[in-house]
């Protein structure tokens, strides 16, 4: 097998939950060798966070730590600090996403871990920076609401909600791994580690893209709209005749394919409905009209008759569904690993396509310190 595109890379995960994992996950389906640091008996946390479980293993724990080998060592005791020490000097990479300044009580903070090891790429991920924020817990539920997503999330004004994953993680998670990659490029030109710094308010804020942007750029404060989109109409979910159903619609070409696919060609001279403008300026004139059109056949239905006119659409699909269509588009959205006893685990895969250096599904996420002996007599040699 051709080795990955981070073949020989050596990444020193002290991370835990969510962020660090899945930034060093992705790292490591490109072939970087991550060993996981953690407490020899409790573990990372979400070990301990389900059900769901499977092979007796919680399935949260499970989804973001593949292809990584597991070192239990406990930071308090000498020997212990003394062989993360050393993995510090022999790693290229280090990602920790502790409160500020924990790093620091055992002399593996950034200043101390770059002395011992000048082309040290040491990622530190927060909740909310280390400045004034450095106390705030960076839990994802928090950000969400102070960071402003919630405002913009949930069915009606006054009714605020969370997205159904940690979203915010994530999307850290994903700006952590590029800051780590665009630090390494910088050390094959001049030999010279830095420090990678981001924090989950921060990452929110970005993503938040159209949003935000309204805000710096118009100073407009946006509120929430449903499944509404604040500058796009019709572009939200409608009730069919047996689920809901997405309309897309983004430009007038659109539009007037979905009022022929909808056997309602006056709608397009209405002239309420004549420019997107015209349209979000009547939205809830609009969804009448429409929402009366489409409860009339199934979601299914509508898929087949508006998309070949090119109306984006489908149905609100549960996990199942969404697994069933990417799997029928070939998109391969499962990646199964094989643990020491040949049992199976199914995960999702890697979303990166390359074309010479694929991702790579070489190892089960690791039982809690499973390499520990061979890892301890690498750092003792």
């Amino acid at each position: 097998m051709t080795p990955g595109p981070l073949s020989g890379l050596l990444v020193a995960d002290f991370g835990r939950v969510l962020a660090a994992p899945y930034a060093t996950m992705l790292l490591a389906d490109l072939g970087a060798d991550v060993i996981k640091v953690e407490h020899p008996v409790t573990g990372d946390d979400t070990r301990a966070w389900g059900p769901p479980h499977a092979q007796g293993e919680a399935t949260y724990y499970l989804s973001v730590n593949r292809n990584k080998r597991s070192l239990g060592l406990d930071l308090r005791d000498e020997q212990d600090l003394r062989r993360a020490t050393e993995l510090v000097r022999r790693a290229d990479v280090l990602f920790e996403n502790f409160r500020p300044g924990t790093m620091d009580k055992y002399g593996l903070g950034q200043h101390r871990a770059r002395e011992l090891n000048p082309g040290l790429v040491y990622c530190s991920i927060t909740g909310f920076g280390a400045q004034a924020g450095a106390a705030l817990p960076g839990y994802d539920l928090l950000i969400q609401a102070v960071g402003g997503l919630m405002s913009v999330t949930g069915p009606a004004p006054g009714q605020p909600v969370k997205t159904g994953v940690a979203l915010v993680d994530v999307l850290t998670g994903l700006h952590a791994a590029i800051g780590v990659l665009a630090a390494l490029r910088h050390r094959e030109t001049t030999g010279d580690g830095q420090h990678v710094q981001v924090d989950l308010l921060s990452c929110l804020l970005s993503s938040m893209v159209n949003q935000t942007g309204g805000y710096t750029l118009a100073g407009q404060v946006p509120g929430i709209l449903g499944n509404r989109h604040p500058s796009i109409a019709p572009y939200e979910v409608f009730p069919a005749q047996d689920r809901p159903l997405v309309i897309a619609v983004g430009n007038d070409r659109q539009f007037a394919a979905l009022c022929q696919g909808l056997d309602a060609p006056h709608l397009i001279d209405d002239p309420r409905f004549a420019t997107n403008t015209d349209r979000v300026a009547h939205v809830d004139e609009l969804a009448a009209e429409l929402g009366e059109l489409l409860a009339t056949r199934t979601a299914a239905e509508w898929f087949d008759r508006l998309t070949p006119l090119g109306v984006p659409c489908g149905p609100v699909n549960d996990l199942a569904q969404a697994f069933d269509l990417a799997e029928t588009l070939g998109l391969g959205p499962r990646a199964t690993v094989t643990g020491p006893d040949g049992a199976p685990l199914q995960l999702v895969a890697n979303p990166i396509g390359l074309s010479g250096t694929p991702p790579r599904y070489e190892r089960r996420p690791p039982r809690l310190g499973e390499h520990t002996e061979d890892l301890t007599a690498w750092l003792d040699s």
